[in-house]
């Protein structure tokens, strides 16, 4: 099975809450919590698809991404390779253009939500640079 490749982006604003939003019901997943992304296009550059995604799905732009960390998963019926990228600078408000609830959580408050398997390393080291005092921007 081939991997789907996706952009996600850790979306971070100045007071250092992370944007997550809510994945549809009818979706592989659905109604879990995520962080923004989507599927990187045949020869598409990592940052231009997660650029796209976030402009498609939240309204927004950025001027900074950093990576952040790799996630190979598979869920059995379907293999994803998540590429992170920490997001800074937004330019703009974040709103959910396809319908989807949307969230700003502070690192310590994503264990109240419930994410796919595949988003809990996320998870994990956002946490971690939380326990290290260090600021995600």
């Amino acid at each position: 099975m081939v991997a789907v490749h996706v952009a996600v982006g850790v979306v971070v604003d100045e007071q250092q809450n992370i944007l997550i939003s809510q994945r549809a019901f009818d979706a592989h997943q659905g109604g879990l919590w995520e962080f923004p992304g989507g599927k990187v296009e045949a020869g598409e550059p990592v940052t231009r698809a997660l650029a796209r995604e976030l402009r498609e799905e939240l309204g927004i732009g950025f001027s900074e991404s950093r990576p952040l960390l790799i996630v190979p998963f598979d869920y059995g019926d379907k293999a994803v390779l998540l590429d992170v990228h920490l997001v800074t600078g937004l330019r703009g408000k974040a709103r959910g253009l396809e319908g989807q609830p949307l969230a700003w959580v502070s690192a310590e408050d994503l264990a109240r939500y419930e994410f796919p398997a595949a988003n809990v390393p996320i998870v994990e080291a956002l946490q971690a640079a939380l326990d290290t005092t260090r600021p995600l921007l």
